[in-house]
């Protein structure tokens, strides 16, 4: 059993958040004691949350944002299983008093407890991810609405735990990242009452998981142009690796995988039930798109002066400065079901199927009409393509392997349901692909 902690757990000083630019994240940490004066820190990789396309609608701010960067902190922070003790239940609270003390707490009964204690290791960083906006939390995550806008504000009926993982990565070359159930509170410890899932392990050692679980999927060839979706798995308190629930907070644990890890790759996605988070590795962001090239792509895409077919009127992609507002004149819009872009008009409704229910007026499908609009988060991008595709039924347009890969990788859903949805807006895919190859109508001269 691995159980790994923060003894030294709290927010980042102002000195160690770094901005990076013409990227909108953070970086978490300033160069570590080994760096040179004026080197940049070294980088474990970002998070990157679904649901956002690059930045929060009030703006990233501080530990809330739409993507972190984790990087060396100036001082390790992480911890190691040290002592296991089996206590009586009036002893509990005097064992978890001491907040120098990082501690896991397992109730077995109303009279017995058994408690792992932490000791300093100075070999790993810890980066603790959850809901609450306390000190101990690195990244502050709220719950993302599958129909495309983002909750940003505390909600009552969030299913995100305030204390929902955490992440240890080595200090020392890979530096490997792991991910762990659960994180410690505001006390240091992390308590697993009486109705949580718990056992003993084969090697006597105790292990758990948390109410709603966190959840992994590492793709299938890495996150590349050939990239595949993988399997959900659940990641335990202790890291280990385990197969779904029947629902996402039974009490009965899914089998152990053995020969798989809690190590994040290039392309992991962890769930948090209400938030899915992409986990890009320094590696994979080299080979990603950057915001010069999409930009460079949008300006191409408008050189081309696309046409609407039926009012010949010029498209243009608008600047991604000027946010997604209401589309402007030059817009470029979509028959989700067909593909063929044409600029805005009102004919066309079939008002029995639905408000955005239009008919195309070059083949007669009827289908959802939407303006589309480019994605603008590099790092959910397999590759480099030109914006070829676009995501029904909300209109994000991406190269064509980005979208089939999006479009066929289900996210956990509620306690047991899976969607694909827009990486770039959290919207559900609908369609019998979910994606759909845009047709232009050059000019006519």
């Amino acid at each position: 059993m691995v159980l790994e902690g923060n003894p030294d757990v709290g927010s980042p000083r102002t000195s160690d958040l770094q901005h990076l630019e013409n990227q909108g994240s953070c970086v978490l940490s300033s160069p570590g004691e080994d760096a040179q004066p004026g080197e940049e820190p070294i980088k474990y990789g970002e998070l990157i949350v679904l649901g956002y396309n690059g930045c929060l609608a009030s703006g990233d701010k501080g530990r809330r944002r739409s993507r972190l960067a984790l990087s060396r902190r100036p001082h390790a922070n992480g911890v190691k299983p040290d002592v296991m003790h089996h206590i009586s239940t009036p002893l509990v609270s005097k064992a978890l008093s001491n907040r120098g003390q990082h501690s896991i707490s397992y109730t077995l009964s109303r009279s017995h407890s058994v408690i792992v204690e932490y000791t300093h290791d100075s070999d790993t960083d810890m980066f603790q991810i959850g809901r609450s906006t306390e000190n101990m939390i690195d990244f502050v995550v709220t719950d993302t609405s599958p129909g495309g806008g983002a909750a940003e504000g505390p909600s009552a009926q969030s299913t995100i735990s305030r204390y929902a993982c955490r992440i240890l990565c080595d200090r020392r070359p890979p530096y490997t990242s792991r991910i762990y159930a659960a994180g410690f509170d505001a006390s240091s410890n992390i308590f697993l009452g009486e109705r949580a899932a718990k056992w003993r392990t084969p090697d006597g050692l105790m292990d758990g998981l948390t109410t709603n679980g966190v959840l992994v999927m590492h793709p299938a060839g890495g996150f590349s142009e050939d990239s595949a979706p993988g399997v959900w798995r659940e990641i335990s308190v202790c890291g280990n690796v385990y197969t779904l629930r029947d629902s996402r907070s039974a009490q009965q644990r899914g089998k152990l995988v053995e020969n798989e890890s809690n190590v994040l790759q290039d392309g992991s996605l962890i769930d948090l039930c209400g938030a899915t988070l992409l986990w890009r590795t320094p590696a994979g962001l080299l080979r990603a798109p950057t915001l010069k090239q999409l930009e460079a792509q949008r300006q191409e895409a408008n050189a081309a002066r696309p046409q609407c077919p039926v009012g010949l009127s010029t498209l243009a992609f608008p600047s991604p400065a000027r946010g997604r507002t209401a589309p402007d004149k030059q817009q470029p819009w979509v028959y989700v079901r067909c593909g063929h872009v044409h600029g805005y008009h009102g004919w066309g409704c079939r008002r029995e199927r639905g408000p955005q229910e239009r008919e195309c007026p070059l083949c007669r499908l009827v289908g959802p009409y939407v303006p589309l609009w480019l994605g603008q988060e590099a790092s959910l991008c397999l590759d480099p393509g030109p914006p070829s595709h676009a995501f029904a039924p909300c209109g994000h347009v991406c190269s064509e392997k980005t979208a089939r890969y999006w479009a066929q990788t289900p996210l956990p859903h509620g306690t047991h349901a899976f969607h694909a949805a827009c990486p770039f807006c959290g919207a559900w895919l609908t369609g019998e692909h979910g994606c759909v190859r845009l047709i232009f109508q050059g000019p006519l001269d």
